[in-house]
């Protein structure tokens, strides 16, 4: 589809820097960000994706004012080339050790930015894969180990601990070798790895750094790596990387840009100054969600997002069985897909339901053309997640005039309001209350998707979420300009 107003030569220029989103898959935050480049057309929007292994589809059609993407595959084939020898090697070791003992030597910590940056300038000339892919790096991690005087000593880290770590980092460290921005402004979607381009765009070319979290990423990896299958003492070094990772981008960044207030709140305690941190809220266009229309006769319950381990569908079923033994003929339907690679979750899910006795009950829709069927389908649309920015899915079934039932997490509180209930995560029985309590009051139901849909309206519309950005790409594009201005001014005066 072509722009309205194509981009001019002088347009400014934004690149988005994406990790497992947009545009090579659907959800949430992918949404997010078509939204922002379609409502955008006079500005240029180039894309930096990190990726699974390279071979993603797009899965969203690009506008002509979308560059190609520039793809950054964690798990691809490893850069080619020999690792570097003599000197070179050395080079990249010996920062490679400084940036190791930062993240598991507190008095070291101040010099993870110097080791990561040097680290970059090394991925990019085609050493470091390589490098860290020789026995003298796993040399490195296994002696620093071994030192008595670090806690981590205490968990007797064995040498297929230091393999396994090793690797992990080599892939989480490959999207220092992209190409970093050189003009415009760099938009990170999320914190973590995505962001690392721009860090380096930062620091080479002065190119200011937007960070928009919409769900905290230092606290996804806190809860991913609590029950993931890595021994504590690769948990331990790899959340040491995630954390200073996030300081140093909060430390950084120009300007950010939580989708709530309890991401800001994280971002405070990472350091990030209060000044620098804007709250700017999702919006939907209620013309696009207006209200579904009549509920089902059946008693159901409806859920839609990207199938997926942090969205806590298990919860979801259990709650979903305490009400069916209260209401039989209740049912649950759950509208959307798994990522590429997370379909065990969703065999996981199944099998519950089917372990419980819901298997006749809970039925998986799949994705759907249009997302309002799913909000439609439900008397009560439902939110399990343990993790959240400020949901998409939460404010469009506020849009369609539906009452909710969500988790405390994130930004929900704040979107909810009084139009719907919420409850702590992870807690069965009192997801199941909370549904029972409106599945048997229509009044009530009734009541609360008007208050859900005005509130949409009054507070979080898509206009306003457009030209809140808008204005910020304009405003961070000067502050490049009048730096660079500044720059040349005090350099033709030390000339003169």
């Amino acid at each position: 589809m072509s722009p309205l107003h194509p981009p001019h030569s002088g347009a400014a220029r934004v690149t988005l820097l994406t990790e497992g989103t947009y545009p090579h898959s659907h959800g949430g935050v992918s949404v997010w960000c078509d939204q922002l480049v379609r409502g955008m057309p006079d500005f240029r929007f180039d894309i930096t994706a990190v990726t699974g292994t390279g071979c993603e589809p797009l899965v969203w059609e690009l506008p002509s004012h979308v560059g190609t993407p520039v793809t950054v595959p964690l798990w691809g084939p490893p850069s080619g080339g020999r690792a570097p020898r003599g000197r070179r090697l050395d080079q990249v070791l010996s920062t490679y050790e400084l940036f190791l003992t930062s993240l598991l030597d507190p008095e070291v910590e101040r010099y993870f930015g110097v080791a990561l940056y040097g680290l970059a300038t090394m991925a990019r000339d085609g050493r470091l894969g390589p490098a860290l892919r020789t026995r003298q790096a796993l040399r490195i991690l296994v002696d620093l180990w071994n030192r008595t005087d670090l806690e981590v000593s205490a968990a007797r880290p064995t040498l297929h601990d230091a393999l396994t770590a090793t690797d992990l980092l080599e892939h989480a460290l490959r999207p220092l070798a992209a190409e970093p921005p050189a003009d415009g402004v760099a938009h990170a979607v999320s914190g973590g790895l995505a962001v690392l381009p721009g860090l380096v765009g930062q620091q080479l070319h002065g190119v200011p750094l937007l960070l928009t979290e919409h769900g905290v990423y230092l606290r996804e990896r806190y809860l991913g790596y609590r029950t993931g299958e890595f021994t504590w003492p690769v948990k331990y070094l790899l959340l040491g990387f995630f954390r200073l990772l996030a300081e140093e981008t909060y430390r950084v960044a120009t300007l950010i840009t939580p989708g709530n207030r309890y991401n800001r709140l994280w971002e405070e305690r990472g350091g990030a100054a209060p000044g620098a941190i804007r709250t700017v809220y999702n919006g939907v266009d209620p013309a696009a969600f207006p209200p579904a229309g009549p509920e089902p006769v059946t008693p159901t319950l409806s859920w839609a997002g990207r199938i997926d381990p942090i969205k806590d569908l298990e919860t979801l079923i259990r709650a979903f069985a305490l009400v069916r033994a209260e209401l039989p003929e209740a049912r649950l339907r759950l509208y959307g897909g798994a990522p590429r690679g997370g379909e065990a979750y969703r065999d996981k899910c199944a099998a519950l339901a089917a372990e419980l006795g819901q298997e006749d009950a809970v039925t998986f829709e799949g994705r759907v053309d249009d997302i309002l069927e799913a909000y439609a389908a439900g008397n009560v649309v439902m939110l399990s997640s343990i993790s959240e920015g400020f949901p998409f899915t939460l404010i469009e079934a506020m849009s369609c005039g539906r009452a909710t039932v969500s988790t405390d997490v994130g930004g929900v509180r704040e979107a909810v309001g009084d139009s719907g209930l919420v409850v702590p995560p992870r807690d069965p029985a009192a997801m199941a209350r909370a549904a029972l309590e409106l599945l048997r009051d229509p009044a009530r139901r009734a009541a609360m998707g008007e208050r859900a849909r005005l509130r949409v309206i009054e507070q979080f519309t898509l206009r306003r979420t457009i030209e809140t950005f808008r204005s910020i790409y304009l405003e961070l594009d000067e502050r490049r300009h009048t730096a660079a201005e500044a720059l040349d001014n005090a350099a033709e005066g030390v000339l003169a």
